[in-house]
Protein backbone atom coordinates (compact mmCIF):
# COMPACT_ATOMS: atom_id res chain seq x y z
CA UNK A 1 0.00 0.00 0.00
CA UNK A 2 1.54 3.25 -1.07
CA UNK A 3 0.95 6.00 1.46
CA UNK A 4 0.37 9.39 -0.06
CA UNK A 5 -0.98 12.64 1.33
CA UNK A 6 -4.27 11.86 -0.41
CA UNK A 7 -4.43 8.40 1.23
CA UNK A 8 -3.76 9.81 4.69
CA UNK A 9 -6.34 12.54 4.14
CA UNK A 10 -8.88 9.92 3.06
CA UNK A 11 -8.31 7.77 6.14
CA UNK A 12 -8.45 10.83 8.40
CA UNK A 13 -11.75 11.77 6.76
CA UNK A 14 -13.11 8.25 7.31
CA UNK A 15 -12.03 8.37 10.95
CA UNK A 16 -13.67 11.78 11.45
CA UNK A 17 -16.86 10.61 9.75
CA UNK A 18 -16.97 7.45 11.89
CA UNK A 19 -16.37 9.39 15.11
CA UNK A 20 -19.07 11.93 14.19
CA UNK A 21 -21.54 9.13 13.44
CA UNK A 22 -20.69 7.44 16.75
CA UNK A 23 -21.06 10.65 18.73
CA UNK A 24 -24.42 11.35 17.07
CA UNK A 25 -25.61 7.79 17.71
CA UNK A 26 -24.74 8.13 21.40
CA UNK A 27 -26.52 11.49 21.70
CA UNK A 28 -29.57 10.13 19.86
CA UNK A 29 -29.64 7.05 22.10
CA UNK A 30 -29.48 9.15 25.26
CA UNK A 31 -32.18 11.53 24.00
CA UNK A 32 -34.50 8.63 23.13
CA UNK A 33 -33.75 6.84 26.40
CA UNK A 34 -34.47 9.99 28.41
CA UNK A 35 -37.72 10.62 26.48
CA UNK A 36 -38.88 7.02 27.00
CA UNK A 37 -37.88 6.56 30.63
CA UNK A 38 -37.76 10.04 32.09
CA UNK A 39 -34.08 9.57 32.84
CA UNK A 40 -32.43 9.10 36.21
CA UNK A 41 -30.03 10.95 38.47
CA UNK A 42 -27.03 9.76 36.42
CA UNK A 43 -28.35 10.80 33.02
CA UNK A 44 -27.71 7.40 31.44
CA UNK A 45 -28.82 3.76 31.72
CA UNK A 46 -27.22 2.12 34.74
CA UNK A 47 -25.93 -1.03 33.01
CA UNK A 48 -22.16 -0.52 33.19
CA UNK A 49 -19.75 -1.94 30.68
CA UNK A 50 -17.42 -1.43 27.76
CA UNK A 51 -17.74 -1.30 23.98
CA UNK A 52 -15.20 -1.31 21.19
CA UNK A 53 -14.79 -1.64 17.45
CA UNK A 54 -12.86 -4.62 16.08
CA UNK A 55 -11.34 -4.61 12.58
CA UNK A 56 -9.99 -7.73 10.91
CA UNK A 57 -7.26 -6.86 8.39
CA UNK A 58 -7.74 -8.26 4.91
CA UNK A 59 -4.08 -8.99 4.15
CA UNK A 60 -1.51 -11.10 5.99
CA UNK A 61 0.69 -9.07 8.32
CA UNK A 62 3.98 -10.11 6.74
CA UNK A 63 3.09 -8.71 3.30
CA UNK A 64 3.60 -5.18 2.05
CA UNK A 65 -0.17 -4.64 1.83
CA UNK A 66 -0.69 -6.14 5.29
CA UNK A 67 1.93 -3.91 6.88
CA UNK A 68 0.41 -0.85 5.22
CA UNK A 69 -3.07 -1.86 6.34
CA UNK A 70 -1.96 -2.22 9.95
CA UNK A 71 -0.10 1.08 9.80
CA UNK A 72 -3.31 2.81 8.69
CA UNK A 73 -5.29 1.16 11.50
CA UNK A 74 -2.71 2.34 14.04
CA UNK A 75 -2.92 5.87 12.63
CA UNK A 76 -6.68 5.69 13.14
CA UNK A 77 -6.15 4.82 16.82
CA UNK A 78 -6.60 1.05 16.66
CA UNK A 79 -4.38 -1.32 18.64
CA UNK A 80 -3.72 -5.04 18.22
CA UNK A 81 -6.12 -7.17 20.26
CA UNK A 82 -5.22 -10.06 22.54
CA UNK A 83 -5.39 -12.60 19.67
CA UNK A 84 -2.88 -10.69 17.56
CA UNK A 85 -5.14 -11.14 14.52
CA UNK A 86 -7.54 -8.22 14.90
CA UNK A 87 -7.30 -4.55 15.79
CA UNK A 88 -9.51 -2.80 18.34
CA UNK A 89 -10.54 0.72 19.21
CA UNK A 90 -12.06 0.98 22.67
CA UNK A 91 -14.51 3.79 23.51
CA UNK A 92 -14.33 5.25 20.02
CA UNK A 93 -15.83 8.62 21.01
CA UNK A 94 -14.14 9.08 24.37
CA UNK A 95 -17.54 8.97 26.13
CA UNK A 96 -16.97 9.54 29.86
CA UNK A 97 -20.04 7.74 31.17
CA UNK A 98 -20.23 4.12 32.31
CA UNK A 99 -23.32 3.01 30.38
CA UNK A 100 -22.63 0.04 28.15
CA UNK A 101 -25.78 0.79 26.15
CA UNK A 102 -24.50 4.23 25.18
CA UNK A 103 -21.04 2.93 24.31
CA UNK A 104 -22.56 0.13 22.21
CA UNK A 105 -24.60 2.63 20.20
CA UNK A 106 -21.45 4.60 19.42
CA UNK A 107 -19.31 1.56 18.61
CA UNK A 108 -21.99 0.14 16.29
CA UNK A 109 -22.25 3.43 14.39
CA UNK A 110 -18.45 3.65 14.11
CA UNK A 111 -18.24 0.09 12.76
CA UNK A 112 -21.09 0.76 10.30
CA UNK A 113 -19.16 3.69 8.77
CA UNK A 114 -15.98 1.63 8.47
CA UNK A 115 -17.90 -1.18 6.75
CA UNK A 116 -19.16 1.32 4.17
CA UNK A 117 -15.51 1.78 3.17
CA UNK A 118 -14.72 -1.93 2.93
CA UNK A 119 -13.29 -2.61 6.40
CA UNK A 120 -14.27 -5.84 8.15
CA UNK A 121 -15.45 -3.96 11.25
CA UNK A 122 -17.66 -5.16 14.09
CA UNK A 123 -18.89 -3.82 17.43
CA UNK A 124 -18.01 -5.73 20.57
CA UNK A 125 -18.96 -5.20 24.21
CA UNK A 126 -18.94 -6.71 27.66
CA UNK A 127 -20.56 -5.89 30.97
CA UNK A 128 -18.50 -4.63 33.85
Amino acid sequence: MQTTTQTVTTYNAIQEQAKAAATKAQADFLAQWTANTGGNEYGEPMYCGFAWVTVYPEHKGNTKLGKGERRVLEQMGFRKDWTGKAWQLWNSTGYNGQSMDVKEAGAQAYADVLRQYGFKAYMGSRAD
